[in-house]
């Protein structure tokens, strides 16, 4: 008898929700080692009747991840079917460092930090499915936010046959007095935390640390002092500026103050720079894709330095209608990748124009980092499209005619010239 049968034979046994085709037989589950992954993940077998595997990733987010192996396998997940993986560098390498090759920023302010994260977790959940023969992939996110579209989305564009279990939009778990009471009837261990637990729903990767919920529900409250991990306030950094010099090739950065390092390397680098200087800092309103508008706040102090030496190394080397052009794809790109769309054709296509400007960005940016700020000290290539000769108040030596501006300006004009003729016309 099928477990389907079973259960409308035996109303005991709990009834699969709606909308999961099938009785899935194994499912891998994105598992923190945490109290909600460790409920959903005995609940995704109370329910199922499947074997679960467990994938913890590694992105950055400083935490321990051992723990959680040891915690699936006290919850019977075989050994096999635990997988824990240190992504730092591939997420550096092939999300972030693509990401910033086009100045990416979600309405004006957000860096992207948590939303480029998700489709390299979708991407090695839909692999480990495949490697290990399930039919299904589950995450932790709830109804209410972007991760649900972003990790479905992806998971979907790289597998659209693949089955996707959310349980926070199936189950009747819905506060956390009734996650706690479903914990203790089924003997899933409750973690007692000392000291006082933060008030904020925290996420955090090698790009960013991100802060919702708490004190930040009210738009109106500022956020307090002892919210914020990773960087000194503006206030307290140091009274003497920090320089540093970064090496583009390509459009990324390859060298921090002429030490050759990994995306990675570059990444850890710059967040411990921004964070002793108090860059990085930020506290918005945005738009989910979801619809409804949510208060988070962020610290991307590696990222914050990275955009700002980008934009000053492509103000040199690239051409003013490229730099134009790829100003007006921004909006879209930041967009596509906020909203889930990273495995899109569009953004690969965006991707692939992005990347083709970036042959000639090379040379070198030196930054000065001081109480919050980042601003460019100087900057200089060897592709440099910067022509002093030109540019100079001095002598130019015939490097550039003056009265061809004359011309310039006629024909510009023309069209403002004859609305202006039409207008005293029409009320003479």
């Amino acid at each position: 008898m099928s477990r389907t049968q079973a259960r409308q034979s035996d109303p005991s046994i709990p009834r699969a929700p709606r909308g999961i085709p099938g009785d899935p037989s194994k499912v891998v589950l994105a598992y923190s080692g945490g109290l909600d992954t460790s409920i959903i993940l005995h609940w995704l077998r109370d329910t199922y009747g499947c074997e679960v595997v467990t994938f913890t990733a590694d992105i950055g987010q400083n935490d321990e991840l051992e723990p959680a192996r040891a915690k699936a396998l006290a919850m019977g997940v075989a050994p096999e079917d635990i997988f824990i993986e240190d992504l730092r560098e591939e997420f550096a390498r092939d999300f972030v460092f693509p990401m910033f090759r086009a100045n990416a920023v979600y309405e004006g302010e957000y860096l992207l930090g948590t939303s480029i994260a998700r489709p390299l977790i979708a991407k090695r959940l839909v692999e480990i499915a495949a490697d290990t023969g399930a039919d299904a992939i589950s995450h932790g996110a709830t109804g209410k936010g972007n991760d649900q579209v972003r990790f479905e989305l992806g998971a979907y564009a790289l597998n659209p046959d693949i089955a996707v279990i959310a349980p926070w939009r199936l189950w009747d778990l819905g506060s956390r007095e009734s996650l706690m009471a479903y914990a203790a009837a089924n003997g899933i261990p409750i973690e007692r935390r000392r000291g006082a637990e933060s008030p904020f729903s925290m996420d955090a990767n090698l790009l960013h640390i991100s802060y919702e919920g708490g004190p930040l529900e009210d738009p109106w409250l500022e956020p307090p002092a002892e919210m914020w991990l990773w960087s000194v306030s503006p206030q307290a950094a140091p009274d003497e500026p920090a320089y540093v010099d970064l090496s583009f090739a390509g459009g990324d950065i390859v060298a921090v103050d002429g030490e050759a390092m990994t995306p990675g390397g570059v990444l850890r680098k710059l967040n411990e720079l921004g964070a002793a200087n108090g860059i990085g800092r930020i506290d918005i309103v945005e738009n989910r894709y979801v619809g409804m508008k949510s208060r988070g706040a962020y610290e991307t102090p590696g990222g914050t330095i990275m955009l700002r030496a980008h934009r000053a190394i492509e103000s040199l080397t690239l051409d003013r209608e490229v730099a134009h052009l790829k100003d007006e794809m921004m909006p879209r790109y930041a967009e596509l990748i906020y909203n889930g769309y990273w495995w899109s054709p569009e953004r690969a296509m965006l991707q692939t124009a992005i990347d083709h400007s970036q042959t000639g960005v090379n040379g070198e940016v030196r930054l000065r980092l001081y109480k919050g700020n980042v601003d460019v000290a100087g900057r200089r290539s060897d592709e440099s499209l910067f022509d002093q000769k030109v540019v100079t108040f001095e002598d130019d030596e015939g490097a550039y005619d003056q009265a061809d501006a004359s011309g310039f300006i006629a024909l510009h004009a023309l069209r403002l010239r004859n609305l202006a003729r039409k207008h005293a016309e029409k009320h003479a």
